[in-house]
């Protein structure tokens, strides 16, 4: 029931950062400070949005998710580079792109407006990941799947 839960929770931030992809792939934008500047509030909302729900939803995955995984395939750890080490052996993700999507949502905490044309190139990134993200979601429900009749 924990896992279900939590999975629920996952499905439910995917659903709505790919709604944010979607719009922003729509909109056209370019990505650049000036750009940006012309924008109105509800778009600069967008893309603050999409960035919270990729950071928390990579946060989530790592924090809880992936261990519940585990737990529920009965496959012990002790540390947490021991889950993503077993994580990255049962091909959920790719260790390389999973720290880079640290590395990125560490930086999304520290950005200030003054560096906004970092922040505008993080938020690139982000979407062009935006299909590893998709990728790494529907492989953790397989996994889920794969050890719990009930998800």
């Amino acid at each position: 029931m924990h896992l279900q839960h939590q999975l629920q929770k996952v499905q439910a931030h995917f659903n709505a950062l790919e709604e944010y992809y979607k719009y922003i792939q729509e909109s056209g934008f370019d990505f650049k400070v000036k750009s940006y500047s012309q924008l109105s509030v509800a778009d600069r909302g967008v893309l603050d949005a999409y960035l919270k729900r990729f950071a928390s939803l990579q946060d989530y995955l790592g924090a809880k998710v992936f261990k519940s995984l585990l737990d529920s395939a009965g496959i012990s750890y002790t540390k947490m580079s021991e889950v993503l080490t077993t994580i990255e052996k049962e091909e959920i993700v790719d260790l390389d792109i999973w720290i880079a999507f640290r590395n990125i949502r560490n930086n999304l905490e520290h950005d200030y407006p003054d560096e906004l044309q970092e922040a505008l190139e993080d938020l690139k990134y982000c979407l062009d990941s935006f299909h590893d993200m998709e990728k790494i979601v529907q492989k953790v429900f397989v996994f889920a799947r794969r050890y719990d009749a009930g998800i």
